[in-house]
C-alpha cells in the first residue's frame, strides 16, 4: 500500500504556557500543503524493515517516526511485522512536520492492511502519542490546533486561487533550539479572531512566536522572509520552528532567491 505523505505549515503560532508536563499549550493554524509530500509504502512482511530513498535522514532506524509508528500499532493491536519504503522529498528540521506526516501515513497503512477499523478519534489518540503535530494529518485539512497541537478545530481559511511558496534554506533549526529561546505570553487578540481580518491584514498581526529569537540567531532566515515579501507576498511567515518559511501570493510570483534554497511553489 502507498500513500502520499503531504506536509503542512502553519499560519500563526503563539506559545501560550509552558506545562507541568514540560510541553507547551499552542495556539496555531495547521494547513496541509498537497503538493509537496514524501511517498510512504508499507506491506506485510515476515519481519519488520525499513528503506530509506531521496533525502538522507541522518537517524537510526528504530528512532525514525515511521518505524516506531508500526511499532506503537504492534504492541497496541499484536498486529504482525511489515516492510516500510519511505521516499523523502519533504525538508527535515523545517517545521514542516514531514516526519510527522509520513508516521501517520504508516498508522493509516497497518489500520487498512490489517483491517483494524479504527475510528478517526483512535487514530488522533495514537498519532499524539508519536508528536505534537502528528495528530494533524489524520484531518489533514486546515485545523485550528491547541493543547500541544493535538487539540484540533476546524476552521475555513479563504486561501483558494492563491499561490503557495516554500522556501527552506540550508541551515536547518532543531525544536530544542526553538522552545529554548521562546518566551510564553498570551496573545492580545486570540489567533481565530485574527484570522477573520482580510489576509492584506495579517502581517504584523499573525504572528509565529518563534520568530524573533530564530531570526536573531539565524539572519538568514529572517532574510528569506523579507524577500518573499519583497517579491510581492501578502503574506510571509516562517512555518512551525522552522527554518521554512513560506509566503502567500495573490499571483503566481517570479522567485529568485540567490542562495538557491530549497524552493516548492503551488496554487491553493
Amino acid at each position: 500500500m502507498e500513500l502520499r505523505a503531504n506536509c503542512k505549515i502553519n499560519i500563526g503560532l503563539d506559545v501560550l504556557r509552558r506545562r507541568a508536563d514540560g510541553f507547551h499549550d499552542l495556539s496555531t493554524v495547521m494547513f496541509p500543503v498537497r503538493g509537496l509530500y514524501d511517498t510512504v509504502s508499507v506491506e506485510q512482511s515476515e519481519s519488520m524493515t525499513f528503506e530509506q530513498r531521496g533525502i538522507v535522514v541522518d537517524c537510526p532506524v528504530e528512532k525514525n517516526l515511521c518505524v516506531k509508528a508500526a511499532r506503537l500499532m504492534q504492541s497496541r493491536y499484536g498486529v504482525g511485522n511489515v516492510a516500510i519504503t519511505l521516499n523523502k522529498v519533504v525538508p527535515f528540521g523545517a517545521g514542516l512536520g514531514g516526519g510527522s506526516s509520513d508516521a501517520t501515513a504508516v498508522l493509516v497503512a497497518m489500520n487498512e492492511i490489517f483491517a483494524l477499523k479504527l475510528s478517526e478519534q483512535e487514530l488522533i489518540d495514537l498519532a499524539a502519542q508519536l508528536g505534537s503535530d502528528t495528530a494533524f494529518f489524520v484531518r489533514n485539512s486546515a485545523q485550528l490546533c491547541t493543547g500541544r497541537g493535538e487539540i484540533m478545530t476546524p476552521i475555513d481559511l479563504p486561501l483558494a486561487g492563491l499561490w503557495l511558496v516554500v522556501v527552506k534554506p540550508d541551515e536547518g533549526v532543531s525544536t530544542a533550539e526553538a522552545y529554548s529561546g521562546v518566551k510564553p505570553a498570551e496573545p492580545v487578540q486570540p489567533l481565530s479572531e485574527s484570522l477573520q481580518l482580510p489576509i492584506e491584514q495579517w502581517q504584523g498581526v499573525v504572528k509565529n512566536d518563534f520568530e524573533p529569537h530564530i531570526f536573531e540567531s539565524h539572519p538568514a532566515i529572517a532574510a528569506l522572509k523579507q524577500q518573499l515579501l519583497s517579491a510581492g507576498a501578502v503574506y510571509a511567515s516562517m512555518s512551525g520552528s522552522g527554518s521554512a518559511l513560506f509566503g502567500l501570493f495573490q499571483k503566481r510570483p517570479d522567485i529568485n532567491i540567490e542562495s538557491k534554497p530549497f524552493i516548492h511553489i503551488e496554487q491553493l
